[in-house]
């Protein structure tokens, strides 16, 4: 209970919370699924004119009454607030109802504390090969981004906190050392080494410098099996991709040891975690 309501005053504080630099744009498309408990809504839009194209993505709803109105298949309009690192969806209107109300199915196969991590075969920024095994011995964290998501609070907050985790450990050089990350991008079609590459070396600020020793990027040839392992809900839909949120972080043995399902965890917190598994 008090979760909830905790939850709630965070929502109202995101809702009410200081708006001068808001931009609002008007959003249309199809509900493909409802996550009651993170309070998002995965849309199927059209354009929004002036920020992104066409795209499957997943949005922020406030409300619950917002939320006890959608289903699968529903056809809706409402308004997209963008607002520094958050945004938001507000004055949904259904225009059609086609769906029973629901939420998403879980997956048949994910991962838990004490689980062994196959050996995943992937492809980094180098364009080199590397699999799960290669970082036994070291405490592994990973998350799943891809490089043209367009929301602040996706996979550009896990970049930035990645940023953040790694400039944290820099300060203590045998932790440094005991520890890896790894960014695995789930749109392998348009994130080829090169621009993995590129997009790495901007986030870690290190540009042509950037020798990716500790901070890895990959994709490739068992990114989807690596989702659906740690229960990350990835599906492409037309030219894009439907996903959501998983930050996980490997014991030096090979087993899980922490996973997150969204992005309300703090670098801090994961750097606390990294120390134990390695101490």
């Amino acid at each position: 209970m008090k979760a909830r309501v905790l939850m709630m005053v965070i929502l109202a504080a995101l809702a009410g919370a200081c708006r001068h630099n808001e931009k609002r744009y008007e959003l249309k498309g199809k509900v493909v699924m409802v996550e009651r408990e993170k309070h998002l809504v995965t849309v199927s839009h059209d354009e929004v004119k002036g920020l992104m194209p066409a795209m499957t993505m997943p949005f922020t709803v406030v409300k619950d009454s917002d939320l006890d109105a959608l289903a699968p298949d529903a056809q809706l309009t409402a308004t997209l607030v963008v607002d520094g690192a958050h945004s938001w969806l507000e004055d949904l209107v259904i225009v059609q109802q086609t769906g029973a109300r629901t939420t998403a199915p879980g997956m048949t196969v994910e991962a838990k504390e004490g689980d062994q991590v196959p050996n995943f075969l992937l492809r980094n920024q180098d364009a080199k090969q590397i699999r799960f095994k290669d970082y036994r011995g070291k405490a592994l964290l990973l998350t799943f981004i891809y490089t043209r998501c367009p929301l602040p609070e996706y996979c550009t907050l896990m970049s930035n906190n990645f940023a953040k985790v790694d400039r944290q450990l820099q300060q203590d050089a045998g932790l440094y050392a005991k520890t890896h990350l790894l960014s695995i991008s789930i749109d392998p079609g348009y994130d080829t080494p090169q621009v993995l590459r590129s997009y790495g070396a901007a986030h870690t600020e290190r540009y042509q410098d950037e020798t990716f020793q500790h901070w890895e990027f990959a994709s490739g040839e068992q990114v989807k099996e690596a989702a659906q392992f740690f229960g990350l809900q990835y599906f492409p839909d037309k030219d894009q991709i439907i996903h959501g949120l998983r930050t996980v972080i490997i014991a030096p043995d090979g087993k899980v040891a922490k996973v997150y399902t969204d992005n309300t965890w703090k670098p801090e917190e994961v750097v606390t975690e990294l120390k134990r598994l390695v101490q």
